[in-house]
């Protein structure tokens, strides 16, 4: 807004280009909302060409061709260095041009050529960080718990339209639409965000469609909205959204960009994927302040946190030239060592070097503090001169783990869980936890004195 209206204070016209439909009618309803005289160019809705300020797509002005302006200002401008439409208007631009993102780690935003030749952009201008927004109150933080991720081993990669190497999206799909992972999410979403406003991200069209069929069933309401769904339905869902009619709104990617609602609260990652600037524009719907909350709520089924870290750390600013970036195994090393780790007990995600979980007070022994008594092997952690057994919860979650892993049903969980406790499995959370070599050895054991016995009745 500030920079529309300077260059306006100069006489100035200036145009807006997005990329997104929506995203131009909402730029319009802002420029409204600030009393900004605007016109419009996309499509059928063209009008008011005439005014001083004109908001345009992006593909209605590569194919008509751009109004003489005096200011470009690109929206969503990491999207350039991947669209021909941008590069094409860019290049017959004779004027500055000015390109918004919160996200510019596209692979050659900085030195990337058309066939006119010059840079796109040239030099960056850093506004403010995230955790500074944060710190001054124009973001909200976060708290993020990973109750489960999906099996990416085999999914293949392959750059994406950002020029980053992520998960194909043809075969995401398959690692993460399963009916036992699609329950896990309505599972969680009542536990830990019940009655908020959520937004989710899935892999494609049809694991969306899931997500909010098992949410009607569990009696929450939930839309699903994509490309495909005819504009005055799409307002509408986005207006049942906002009036809380509707929950959970679910798509693959027609949200992550620009799409405006700050009383949204909880963000479901249901897509797993390797690129910050997918990662980044998705956390962000939920990272916007508003009076009904103090902090946004993350849930991730996608292992991308893991991955990626938290979105609102503070990550390197500076526009890619497309050179191959090489690093040295320290550095990936020492990068990996500091992404965040999930409790064992709860799913908060914790920084790295954080040992006691600050929601659940849980802390993970150290090997040497797990002892192996004889006998009936059960595992003991050190707790100062008295010995108590190992957390009910983490137990429970790392016998889920190795159910998963060997394909037995629920039942070996729960008796596996009497064994040792005494008491069937009662009140606790359904996520997997990574077993420890301990509860390995015990259930090797219980397998031992299993064939033994069986061998001395033969």
């Amino acid at each position: 807004m500030a920079l529309v209206k300077g260059a306006r204070a100069k006489q100035k016209r200036v145009a807006f280009l997005a990329n997104r439909v929506h995203l131009v009618e909402q730029t319009s309803r802002r420029f409204t909302k600030s009393k900004i005289a605007h016109g419009i160019i996309q499509g059928e809705n063209t009008r008011n060409v005439y005014e001083p300020v004109l908001v345009a797509s992006i593909q209605t002005v590569a194919r008509r061709g751009m109004p003489d302006v005096d200011l470009l200002i690109i929206d969503e401008a990491h999207g350039v260095a991947g669209s021909s439409d941008y590069r094409k208007v860019i290049a017959a631009a004779k004027c500055p041009v000015i390109g918004l993102s919160a996200t510019p780690y596209a692979r050659g935003l900085g030195k990337h050529y058309d066939e006119l030749g010059g840079p796109l952009f040239e030099q960056m201008v850093v506004a403010a960080t995230i955790p500074e927004l944060i710190a001054d109150g124009f973001l909200v933080d976060c708290d993020v718990y990973a109750p489960s991720e999906p099996d990416m081993t085999g999914i293949k990669q392959s750059r994406n339209a950002f020029g980053e190497m992520d998960y194909s999206d043809a075969d995401v799909g398959r690692a993460v639409d399963k009916p036992e992972l699609v329950g896990d999410i309505v599972t969680h979403w009542f536990r830990l965000a019940k009655g908020t406003p959520t937004v989710c991200f899935a892999s494609n069209i049809a694991h969306s469609r899931h997500i909010v069929e098992r949410f009607n069933a569990a009696g929450v309401p939930a839309e699903h909205i994509d490309c495909y769904t005819p504009e005055e339905e799409r307002q509408a869902i986005l207006r049942r959204i906002e009036s809380g009619e509707t929950l959970v709104i679910s798509n693959v990617g027609i949200l992550a960009e620009g799409w405006d609602f700050p009383a949204c609260r909880t963000l479901i990652l249901a897509r797993p994927t390797r690129s910050l600037i997918r990662y980044i524009q998705m956390a962000g719907r939920v990272l916007r302040p508003h009076e009904s909350k103090d902090r946004a709520l993350i849930l991730d089924h996608s292992g991308t946190v893991t991955r990626l870290g938290f979105p609102t750390d503070e990550f390197p600013l500076e526009l890619d030239d497309g050179s191959p970036k090489k690093q040295q195994g320290g550095q990936q090393k020492e990068a990996k060592e500091q992404l965040p780790k999930a409790c064992s007990s709860c799913s908060y995600m914790k920084p790295a070097k954080v040992h006691k979980c600050p929601v659940c007070g849980f802390e993970p022994k150290k090997q040497s503090d797990v002892e192996v008594q004889e006998g009936d092997l059960v595992l003991v952690a050190k707790r100062g001169k008295k010995a108590q057994k190992a957390d009910k919860q983490s137990f429970y979650s790392q016998l889920l783990a190795v159910a998963a892993s060997r394909g037995y049903q629920d039942g070996w969980v729960s008796h596996k869980y009497r064994e040792y406790f005494g008491v069937w499995p009662v009140g606790l959370v359904r996520m997997t936890a990574e077993p420890t070599q301990e509860t390995l050895d015990y259930l090797k054991h219980l397998q031992i004195r299993h064939a033994k016995g069986v061998r001395r009745a033969g």
